[in-house]
C-alpha cells in the first residue's frame, strides 16, 4: 500500500488533530503517501482531497477541532454517492481509507468497506458511546471541561444556597454525566441508561438540607431530560430556588488534555499499521489500556457497557 487518504466526520472532538498527525506521520516514516479530505465523506464525493506533508500537521497536537473540517452529507447515503467517493480515491491511486469520527461516521466507513474498499476506523467522539473501546477520543477533555464548569457553578450556588441543574452531553450515553458526577461530587446524576425517581431526588435533597447543606448540584444527560424540566418540578415540588446551566457545545472545544493526545497518537498510529497489514473493516480502541482491534459489525452492536458500579457508587456517595 503506497497510498492511503484519512477524514475526520461528524462532530468534532478534542484530540482529532493528534489522531490526524499521527496518521501522517507515522504513514510518512513507512513511505507511503497521504491524501486529508475534508468536511468528512462530502470531501470524498466532491473529490476536496489533497496531499499532507509533515508540515500540514506541525503544531497541530494541541488544538481543537480539526483541520480536516467536518460535515453531514446526505449524499453519501446513497449507493450513487458510495461508489462516487471510492471513484475519486480510486482515480488518485488511493488504496486505503482511514476515518476518525462517532458511530454514524464509522457506518459510513462501514458502507466503503462492504464496497470492498480498504477502510479503519478510529473512535472520536466526546459522548464516549462506542462499543469496542473503555474510552473515546475527546472523552477526557470534554470530561475535564464539564468538572471544571461544576467547580465554578458549585462557588455561586454555595453563595446564594440555590440547587444548580446542569445538563450535558449525552442523547443516548451517560457516560460524561456519570465521570462528571463522580468528579464533581454531585448529589444527583441522571442518565439515560437508568431510570430515576423524582422522590428520591427530593428526598436526597431534604436530607441534605436538614443537616445543613447550602446548595446541591444535580447534572443531567441531554437524553434523559433537560435542566429548564428538571429545575420546574423542584420549584413545583420542594418550592426551593433553582437555577439551570446547559453547557452545550462548550464541551466540545478546547485544547485536548495530554490523556486525549496520547490515545489519540496510539489510535492513529495502530489504524496506519491496520492498513499496512492489509486488514480491513476493524476499529481501533483501548481496553485495559491495550490496543485492541475490533469489527465494524460488533461496534454496531450496541454492546457499549455502561457502568453499573459506578453509577451505584455516585449514589451511594451522594447520601
Amino acid at each position: 500500500m503506497k497510498k492511503i487518504a484519512l477524514l475526520t466526520s461528524g462532530g468534532d472532538s478534542p484530540g482529532m488533530n493528534a489522531a490526524i498527525r499521527a496518521v501522517v506521520r507515522k504513514a510518512i516514516y513507512h513511505d507511503i503517501e497521504v491524501f486529508g479530505v475534508k468536511n468528512g465523506f462530502a470531501g470524498l464525493i466532491e473529490d476536496d482531497i489533497q496531499k499532507m506533508s509533515l508540515g500540514d500537521v506541525g503544531d497541530i497536537i494541541h488544538r481543537g477541532g480539526t483541520i480536516l473540517y467536518t460535515a453531514r452529507c446526505e449524499e453519501f447515503k446513497e449507493v450513487e454517492g458510495q461508489q462516487q467517493a471510492i471513484s475519486n480515491l480510486k482515480a488518485r491511486g488511493i488504496e486505503g481509507l482511514i476515518v476518525i469520527g462517532g458511530d454514524g461516521s464509522l457506518r459510513g466507513a462501514q458502507k466503503l468497506e462492504n464496497m470492498g474498499f480498504p477502510v479503519a476506523g478510529i473512535p472520536g467522539t466526546i459522548d464516549n458511546d462506542v462499543a469496542g473501546t473503555d474510552f473515546t477520543i475527546g472523552f477526557d477533555t470534554a470530561l475535564n471541561t464539564v468538572v471544571q464548569a461544576v467547580d465554578k457553578v458549585r462557588d455561586t450556588a454555595t453563595s446564594h444556597d440555590r440547587t444548580y441543574v446542569i445538563e450535558v452531553m449525552g442523547r443516548e450515553s451517560g457516560d460524561l454525566a456519570l465521570w462528571a458526577g463522580v468528579a464533581a461530587g454531585a448529589e444527583t446524576i441522571i442518565v439515560p441508561e437508568s431510570s430515576y425517581n423524582m422522590q428520591d431526588i427530593i428526598d436526597r435533597l431534604n436530607r441534605g438540607r436538614d443537616r445543613g447543606k447550602r446548595h446541591s448540584i444535580i447534572i443531567i444527560a441531554e437524553g434523559a431530560g433537560t435542566a429548564p424540566e428538571m429545575a420546574r418540578l423542584l420549584k413545583e415540588k420542594m418550592n426551593i430556588e433553582t437555577r439551570m446551566t446547559v453547557l452545550g457545545h462548550i464541551q466540545r472545544g478546547g485544547s485536548p488534555t495530554a490523556f486525549d493526545r496520547v490515545l489519540a497518537s496510539r489510535l492513529g498510529g495502530s489504524a496506519v499499521e491496520q492498513l499496512l497489514e492489509g486488514i480491513s473493516g476493524q476499529m481501533e480502541g483501548i481496553l485495559n489500556n491495550e490496543l485492541a482491534r475490533t469489527s465494524f459489525s460488533y461496534v454496531f452492536s450496541g454492546n457499549h457497557r455502561f457502568n453499573d458500579m459506578m453509577y451505584k457508587l455516585s449514589q451511594e456517595l451522594s447520601i
